[in-house]
């Protein structure tokens, strides 16, 4: 195939356009340095404008106050859910999660093998994590509320998170930071792993606010305290610096041509729109999560017959649609919404499944 395709993978994910013909341009001659951004030092002036462009960008966007640091780590979101509990649990304080799905179930699991007083307060299971739960117990004793703010396997997403009192939430982001505004100061510590919605695989964004790096015991390793990263501002040892290049890109992309967070919602709600409105519209395509929970960046669905979603996956793959397979986990078909992927690509989409209807329902 010569042309680039629509591509619907939950991660790694589409990426914009313009940052790839961006990263293209520049691979051989990075900033008129006569090198790759591969090649070029991490302590390079070249590179410090990367990083330090990036981090203000992501504040800008995120609307972060001084009392939060970026900080670029390595492990993926996996790595964070044992070091989240490792630095923020207090001795005796409770750890409250709740349990949207396999990412938040695993954080949990992490939480527990370390010996910590892991509660899982709320829970979806009962509904095969087809909902967000609505009524969340706060414990003011509780050391941290942890969320995930999306659900890439099941399709449901926190809508609006719930008000949390004097307890910091800790948030897992990696499937719908940079796709909409909310208010940050809740937030104690959010993580997301770059590679779905905010740049390329190897990089973990973490921000993490002044209060909880007060937590932190020194009887941590090195590499696995954040202070060591805030210190050294994520360079204690080199850092992924291609993948840190395209998050900077891609905030880049976000803030300048989007135009912040408020449009890339509004085009986000537009394009989650059309296909949901698609499902909902006939009976032969049905969506797996319940509508008041529904992600704009991950949409189920199944078709009446696993025979029929194989065919499907096949046909759409040769239409030019890449993607569409649901998660190994639960089977049935789901299309990634990410900020790259554009109205275009949805509309393209449900033609697509409105002319598979037509020939198979």
């Amino acid at each position: 195939m010569t042309e680039r395709i629509h591509n619907f993978n939950a991660g790694p994910a589409a990426l914009p356009l313009p940052v790839l013909e961006q990263i293209q341009a520049e691979l051989l001659n990075f900033n008129q340095s006569g090198m790759s951004i591969l090649e070029v030092s991490h302590r390079s002036k070249w590179f410090e404008d990367v990083l330090d462009d990036a981090i203000a960008r992501i504040k800008r966007l995120l609307r972060l106050d001084e009392r939060y640091h970026v900080l670029f780590l390595q492990g993926g979101a996996s790595l964070q859910f044992s070091m989240i509990p490792m630095n923020l649990g207090a001795a005796d304080q409770p750890l409250d999660y709740v349990d949207t799905g396999t990412w938040a179930s695993k954080a949990i699991k992490e939480a527990q093998i370390l010996c910590k007083p892991a509660r899982v307060i709320a829970s979806s299971a009962d509904r095969e994590y087809t909902y967000i739960p609505r009524s969340i117990p706060i414990d003011d004793q509780a050391a941290y509320l942890h969320l995930t703010s999306n659900n890439t396997i099941r399709g449901t997403q926190w809508r609006s998170f719930p008000a949390s009192g004097q307890v910091p939430i800790v948030c897992d982001m990696s499937s719908d930071i940079f796709s909409r505004v909310f208010d940050p100061t809740s937030f104690g510590l959010i993580y997301a792993g770059a590679q779905k919605n905010a740049g390329a695989a190897g990089v973990t964004l973490v921000i993490v606010r002044d209060d909880m790096l007060e937590r932190v015991p020194d009887s941590l390793p090195t590499m696995l305290k954040y202070t060591t990263f805030v210190g050294k501002k994520s360079m204690y040892n080199t850092p992924p610096c291609f993948a840190i290049y395209v998050v900077q890109l891609v905030a880049k992309w976000v803030e300048e041509t989007v135009g912040g967070l408020d449009k890339m919602a509004a085009i986000n709600d537009k394009k989650a729109e059309l296909l949901y409105g698609y499902l909902d519209s006939q009976n032969f395509f049905r969506g797996t999560a319940e509508p008041g929970s529904r992600s704009s960046m991950n949409v189920t669905f199944r078709l009446p017959t696993p025979e029929l979603e194989k065919q499907f996956i096949e046909q759409s793959l040769a239409a030019g649609l890449v993607g569409l397979k649901g998660h190994r986990s639960v089977g049935g078909c789901r299309a990634s919404l990410y900020n790259a992927v554009t109205l275009a690509a949805v509309q393209v989409l449900v033609d697509f499944m409105k002319e598979f209807l037509r020939k198979n329902g």
